[in-house]
């Protein structure tokens, strides 16, 4: 946005500096032009009324002593012309001077008609200064009211064209200087109009971070800049406080209605624990049996949202642990699990003290969170296996299992809260491990990705950063 701002600025200023230069440079052109036309054409019309005595007695030598001072002083050849257009008298005793006015020229001779017309001559088109050809001027003879010859003046524009140069050069030198002044400002203006964007840019991206990780959100303040802009942060930290204050509020309303909502449900199962041998009748057994199936999946869900909450208030710091110690540790308790359906656990991978950084006990409720996972699925008899593999500073830790596996298009959704697959409603679940997984990952710098091998069941794979030893 800067260079686009940039850009915009130094647009209009160029803009600015060709529209007032540009003409600026034309109206010098014309004025050097006329002040040229009206020396020459002051001296022509003196010359023309020089000419009507010589021309009434016929004695162009009366003329000629002055036309050939006047072309030595200023190299400017003269010629008079009679009624007819034939030469009646010129600076003939100027050395290569009377040659340079040839009558039958078509530009001389056309301004020599238009003389003898009566007609007074005119500036013409616009000097340039690659427009070499010379200034020819006619003035009209008059005697008594009569027109009875034309005087004619061929000039050399070269020292008005240099002229014109300089003065051209010294705009361009004057417009280079304002652009270069232009540029010079409009940097740090685009830079104190920017100031507040790029703080809320940095700020919004804060503010994401802030509410994945769980940490205060950071306000922006006043960094200067335009009111309009300092106006719409002082907006964004309102709007950064309220979201701050919803997510802060909601996590907490979860926290404690699934930390308060324990103890109903722990008295609920006593209870029912209680009747177990109480009922007789077999309907009623049932439902009995139903009932506590049913509290003791109410209770997984609210301990799972008990440490979802947790998951998402988990700000703080990131901790090194060792992988080798938390991996071997877990994988040997569920082993006992396994053992009970059938379901042989294993690791590999391990060694060599790798720390990774997480948050206080991430890992372990990461690892609970997929070894449960594989051990519900999987089949009997078959094995899961936790696999360690490290690359470019990041650690993969993929859990496998031999289950039913996901369709490409549930491993998408299978991080969703809540959500589970159709084909395994059967299956005692909440659906929020995966979710719990993704929140600790968040927090961690880390990622988790799915996978269905070839040869079927379902690979989990997390990633956390390694930290520095």
């Amino acid at each position: 946005m800067r260079v686009r701002l940039q850009a915009i600025v130094l647009t209009l200023v160029a803009a600015l500096v060709f529209g007032l230069g540009i003409p600026l440079a034309l109206s010098v052109a014309a004025s050097v032009q006329l002040d040229l036309f009206l020396d020459r054409l002051t001296d022509t019309s003196r010359f023309a009324s020089l000419a009507q005595r010589p021309l009434v007695e016929n004695r162009p030598d009366l003329i000629e002593d002055e036309l050939r001072r006047y072309t030595e002083v200023y190299e400017v050849p003269v010629v008079i012309a009679d009624q007819d257009g034939e030469s009646v008298a010129s600076a003939l005793g100027a050395p290569g001077q009377a040659a340079r006015i040839d009558l039958k020229d078509p530009v001389i001779a056309s301004h020599l008609q238009q003389a003898l017309a009566g007609r007074r001559s005119e500036p013409g088109a616009l000097l340039m200064p690659w427009n070499t050809a010379p200034l020819v001027l006619a003035e009209p003879i008059l005697i008594d009211g009569e027109v009875r010859g034309a005087v004619i003046t061929l000039s050399s524009t070269e020292k008005a064209r240099t002229e014109l140069v300089w003065w051209w050069l010294l705009i361009a030198a004057g417009a280079v200087l304002a652009f270069g002044l232009a540029l010079l400002v409009a940097v740090p203006v685009v830079r104190w109009i920017l100031r507040p964007v790029r703080r809320l840019d940095d700020a919004t991206g804060a503010l994401v971070a802030a509410v994945v990780s769980g940490r205060e959100v950071e306000r922006v303040g006043e960094s200067g800049g335009p009111p309009e802009l300092r106006q719409l942060e002082r907006s964004f930290d309102r709007m950064a406080a309220s979201v701050d204050e919803a997510l802060t509020a909601q996590r907490a309303f979860v926290a404690d209605a699934s930390h308060q909502l324990r103890n109903p449900l722990t008295a609920l199962k006593i209870r029912l624990g209680n009747l177990d041998g109480h009922v007789d009748d077999d309907l009623a057994a049932a439902d009995l049996e139903a009932a506590v199936v049913d509290a003791r999946r109410l209770n997984q869900i609210l301990d799972e949202l008990l440490s979802l909450a947790r998951a998402e208030a988990s700000g703080g710091e990131l901790v090194p642990v060792r992988l080798d110690e938390v991996v071997g540790a877990r994988v040997a308790d569920w082993a006992v699990v396994g053992a009970t359906r059938d379901v042989s656990l294993a690791a590999s991978g391990l060694g060599g003290g790798l720390r990774v950084l997480t948050p206080a006990r991430g890992l372990e409720v990461v690892l609970d969170a997929l070894l449960d996972n594989a051990l519900k699925f999987t089949e009997p008899g078959t094995e899961v296996r936790v696999t360690v593999t490290v690359t470019d500073g990041k650690v993969d830790i993929a859990v496998r299992d031999h289950g039913p596996g996901l369709r490409d298009d549930e491993l998408e959704r299978a991080a969703d809260r809540f959500w589970r697959s159709t084909a395994h409603q059967n299956v005692p679940g909440s659906g929020l491990g995966l979710a719990i997984v993704t929140e600790i990952m968040a927090r961690s710098d880390g990622s988790l990705r799915l996978g269905s091998p070839e040869d079927g069941g379902l690979e989990v794979t997390v990633t956390l950063p390694v930290a520095n030893p």
